[in-house]
């Protein structure tokens, strides 16, 4: 129990975020380090990878294994999926994705972007910004993950140099202004010795600015940078049956999570696509009145009404609902092996609401390296375009840049029920 000399550390929320890079930058090494330095690794995971350490000849623990959890991964030395951390600070809980560097796992890298709110683009100190450092800032800037930090590492094999550390950031700056990219911010590391990472080292007493984990524990989480409307897309709808409790025959909730936004008792909605309005009369999480819903809780909401209301409806705020879309256009990631042409119908998920669809149009394709608009008559497995659908069903969203959540979807084959494209909606 916290004393008065010692009071309960403040909880900064959740903090989602992507290491990325080009290939043998250190992504896996840096998270193995913010996992070994923050002592959030349990004992027998560390003496698994002191064994696979001492097996491959090494002289120190290689801390990338606590990322490369594939077999595949760890006999070929790189990160070819992607992979998943958690970790927790005391002060702040995060969900790391470790991005894969070769340009033909470019939906991976979309995929793992999806939900991050920052990234981390590592920079080889002595090979500086490469072609795949620039084309993942890209793709973070494209996916609308709104703060990046560069981080130039392996400062430890260019002697610390202050000058190394100017010219990459210079470099990086003149690329970053010319493609819109804004929110930077430059660290030198070494994740190998731990440098500037969660503790700030002997070597790189020329930098004065926050440690690595510093500026982790102090970014802003998801849905906090501006007000957003409120979403509820309905997942299920909750009609319990008992014979000995003839109180619970009326009773109707309404189960989800919170798309964006908040929501208090009492305060008004609109129920899509009905369009009919009503109030709210209770919040309740756990089975437990909870008064008021925020983004991400997944809560059940009782009306004033009786309203006829499924799965894939949205409760939106009554003064903001998000427009009903028969028609989209959007910025499409092609994750298939099978071309996407116009010949076929897929479906649509959109937050809890599935739709057939059909593509009308491919009207470019992006280079994801240089973002200049191409002409396409079709996309193979990672390309990247703005494309036309046209559903059999409304949407309900809005653009992503303005809210993720109900601004993303993705494409799914209806012959195979695969994933086969992720887009965001302009």
């Amino acid at each position: 129990m916290p004393s008065a000399t010692h009071p309960p550390l403040e909880d900064h929320g959740l903090l989602r975020f992507l290491t990325c890079g080009s290939v043998d930058d250190g992504k896996s090494t840096l998270i193995g380090r913010l996992l070994y330095d923050s002592k959030t690794i349990l004992a027998d995971t560390l003496s698994a990878i002191e064994k696979t350490s001492q097996k491959r000849g090494l002289a120190s623990v290689d801390l990338s294994l606590l990322t490369d959890g594939l077999q595949a991964e760890r006999e070929q030395g790189i990160t070819i999926d992607v992979a998943y951390r958690y970790f927790s600070t005391g002060t702040r809980k995060y969900i790391i994705a470790d991005a894969p560097g070769h340009e033909q796992y470019t939906r991976n890298m979309v995929t793992a972007a999806s939900t991050a709110n920052l990234a981390i683009i590592l920079v080889d100190a002595r090979r500086g910004v490469l072609t795949q450092t620039r084309r993942h800032s890209i793709l973070a800037h494209l996916m609308g993950i709104p703060h990046l930090v560069v981080a130039i590492n392996k400062m430890d094999l260019v002697d610390y140099a202050q000058d190394v550390f100017r010219k990459i950031q210079a470099d990086y700056l003149e690329f970053a202004a010319r493609r819109g990219i804004e929110d930077l911010h430059f660290i030198p590391i070494s994740a190998l010795n731990g440098d500037m990472v969660v503790t700030r080292g002997k070597a790189l007493d020329w930098y004065v600015g926050p440690t690595l984990i510093d500026i982790l524990e102090n970014a802003p989480t998801a849905h906090s940078e501006h007000a957003e409307p409120f979403r509820f897309p309905v997942q299920y709808v909750c009609r319990p049956q008992d014979a000995a409790n003839p109180d619970l025959h009326d009773y109707r909730g309404f189960m989800g999570q919170v798309a964006a936004g908040a929501l208090r008792t009492g305060d008004a909605v609109t129920v899509l696509p009905a369009g009919r309005t009503t109030r709210v009369r209770a919040v309740r999480l756990g089975g437990e009145e909870i008064g008021v819903a925020r983004a991400e809780q997944s809560v059940t909401l009782l009306l004033d009404d009786d309203i006829d209301i499924s799965r894939g409806d949205m409760i939106a705020a009554h003064d903001a609902p998000p427009p009903a879309r028969k028609e989209i256009e959007a910025i499409l990631c092609w994750f298939s092996e099978t071309p996407l042409d116009g010949a076929r119908t897929f479906l649509i998920r959109h937050t809890t609401r599935e739709a057939r669809a059909k593509l009308t149009a491919i009207t470019h394709k992006l280079d994801v390296n240089t973002l200049e608009r191409l002409p396409a008559e079709q996309l193979v497995m990672n390309d990247i375009a703005r494309v036309r659908f046209k559903l059999a069903q409304p949407v309900f969203a809005d653009p992503y840049a303005e809210n993720r959540a109900t601004g993303a979807f993705i494409v799914i084959d209806e012959r195979t029920n695969n994933t086969v494209g992720a887009g965001m909606i302009q």
